[in-house]
């Protein structure tokens, strides 16, 4: 079997991550940040806050960590980011050093492919926790060796209208910004490249769509103060297109749980689904 069921509980080597207040600022724009007025303090050093999803950044290289390891045989093209969650523990300094330790804490079979999620605790040099992120990798026919299944995705949509839906633009080159935020796959930049993914244009990063999505909560239920902002995951269901329009929609279930999911405003694609945001109340 290509994939090592007994790797779950394995570590990974530490990555370290050192930012200035300028990464920051270019993640922010990344995401869309600093259209309105009360998202001035995300892209500007005088005040400066760091937007929640920030928090995918330091340690995002640790996916790529399950390549190439021994027990992980298989082909990098039949990898997909499936699943993202992000649990923010303490305020995201605005620069520093942060140090991510990553290890696979599941492997499930889906049939189709296998799902590997890879747990990353990320500390200040102190060995506080800052944030947790569960990075889920879908692994397209890789499956069928037997393993539990798995959770199913859950936070489905309440069968009723949205309490509150935003629309939000993104620029013509919104992936060229986001890149430089450490995500360099050609994917996204490269129209051959994408072509021989069967895009007809580079596509959006999903984790740009889900920083448009945080955006969305932090403003409507969060009144954009990021202490208020716990956790978020998401599904990636469709591919963005770079100058599309993101609708998110949200039900606010519980006092302290928003159900969302995003779509496309040109094509109507859900490319977000079986979201949600917990908030600090």
């Amino acid at each position: 079997m290509p994939i090592d069921i007994n790797l779950v509980g394995k570590e990974l080597p530490p990555l370290e991550y050192s930012y200035e207040t300028r990464d920051v600022i270019l993640y922010a724009l990344g995401v869309g940040a600093g259209a309105e007025p009360e998202e001035l303090k995300f892209v500007y050093e005088n005040e400066l806050q760091v937007l929640p999803t920030f928090g995918v950044i330091p340690p995002f290289t640790s996916l790529m960590g399950i390549v190439g390891l021994e027990g992980m045989d298989f082909n990098l093209a039949m990898l997909l980011h499936g699943e993202q969650y992000l649990e923010l523990v303490r305020e995201i300094p605005t620069s520093g050093k942060l140090i991510s330790y990553p290890k696979i804490a599941a492997i499930y079979d889906k049939g189709k492919g296998a799902l590997v999620e890879l747990e990353v605790e990320t500390k200040n040099p102190r060995g506080e926790l800052i944030f947790r992120n569960i990075f889920s990798a879908f692994i397209r026919g890789e499956g069928g060796f037997g393993g539990e299944r798995g959770p199913e995705p859950g936070h489905e949509p309440p069968q009723r209208e949205p309490d509150r839906v935003v629309s939000m633009p993104t620029l013509p080159q919104q992936a060229l910004l986001y890149r430089l935020s450490g995500d360099y796959n050609p994917l996204h930049a490269d129209p051959n490249f994408a072509a021989m993914g069967g895009f007809e244009k580079p596509i959006l990063h999903g984790l740009c769509t889900f920083g448009f999505a945080g955006r969305a909560v932090l403003r409507e239920y969060c009144g954009n103060d990021p202490a208020r902002f716990k956790a978020i995951k998401v599904r990636f269901s469709r591919h963005v297109f770079p100058g599309e329009t993101i609708v998110t929609e949200m039900w606010q279930e519980q006092p302290d749980k928003v159900i969302l999911r995003c779509k496309t405003a040109e094509r109507g694609d859900y490319c977000l689904t079986n979201a949600a945001v917990w908030l600090n109340i």
